[in-house]
């Protein structure tokens, strides 16, 4: 066990977390918050970096299983308490593993009318919109006053400027192959959570058969959703926007996307296989940067 901490030493420790965590999350960290909710030594905090970790539970077994949990937590995007035994002790503690995980990204190639409701729609669902297009008087911001960035560049220009991550859903709607084929070929090398691909269902068979015979393998392809979107009968910019949004939305939580009266089980959240059942996990919002303590003894 660690010795105790003087009270203005444990109020320097705390407000170095506090600024520590206002940056990660400005910068679009995951990052995860443990605290002892129950037992001893109540308050004490654990900021759960990328790499390492910042304070202490008061024992560095304790420390080094709950920044575990955290960031298996980030991934599912959940916050939840957790009993914890202390060796040598018979009380346990309990700990609110509180996660901060970045918002998702939407990265949309072509800057089609699709593309402006899709970016309105998607912002208001906390999603960071990227939008691209080598047409510059397509992507500008006056058509996308939205976005959080646009890109004037070609696919694979665009890809070289991006990071993405298994939280990024990629929205191909150029509906021109010198445009989508490039970006399919360049989100497939990702971990992207999500690719879509505007077209019909003859475009689409079209635009497989040329992947294939450029090297795709069927297991990659198998990862494109083409037509892009749930089935609608979407006609407008706007309704198209909110199948795919719908997709998007289905696929961030394991879900089929069809209707309500014919689903069994818990309607909303992630659905998780557990020991052959499927269960959903508590609702969680779409992540966004979350405000931080009021105070460093919050």
């Amino acid at each position: 066990m660690t010795e105790p901490t003087p009270p203005t030493a444990a109020r320097s420790a705390a407000l170095a977390l506090h600024e520590h965590l206002k940056l990660a999350l400005a910068r679009r960290e995951p990052v995860a918050v443990a605290t002892v909710v129950r037992g001893a030594p109540l308050g004490a905090k654990l900021l759960v970096l990328p790499v390492g970790t910042e304070g202490s539970l008061g024992s560095l077994a304790l420390d080094a299983q709950a920044a575990a949990d955290a960031r298996d937590l980030l991934r599912e995007a959940r916050s939840e308490t957790r009993p914890y035994a202390r060796p040598g002790l018979a009380e346990s503690v309990e700990v609110f593993l509180e996660t901060f995980p970045p918002p998702p990204t939407l990265l949309i190639f072509g800057a089609v009318h699709v593309a402006q409701a899709l970016t309105r729609f998607a912002k208001a669902l906390g999603f960071d919109v990227v939008v691209t297009d080598a047409r510059a008087k397509l992507a500008t911001p006056e058509r996308f006053p939205d976005a959080d960035r646009i890109i004037r560049a070609w696919p694979d220009e665009a890809l070289q400027e991006l990071t993405i991550a298994a939280n990024t859903y990629v929205a191909i709607l150029s509906h021109d192959p010198k445009f989508d084929e490039p970006a399919l070929l360049g989100a497939l090398e990702t971990a992207a959570a999500y690719i879509g691909a505007v077209g019909s269902r003859s475009t689409n068979r079209d635009r497989r058969r040329r992947l294939l015979d450029a090297g795709v393998s069927p297991a990659q392809l198998a990862r494109v959703r083409g037509p892009i979107g749930l089935d609608l009968g979407a006609d407008t910019p706007e309704e198209m926007a909110i199948s795919i949004l719908a997709e998007i939305i289905a696929v961030r939580h394991d879900r089929a996307g069809g209707p309500l009266t014919e689903a069994t089980g818990p309607i909303r959240g992630r659905v998780e296989a557990t020991n052959g059942t499927v269960a959903a996990a508590e609702p969680t919002p779409v992540p966004r940067p979350a405000p931080v303590p009021t105070s460093a003894s919050s």
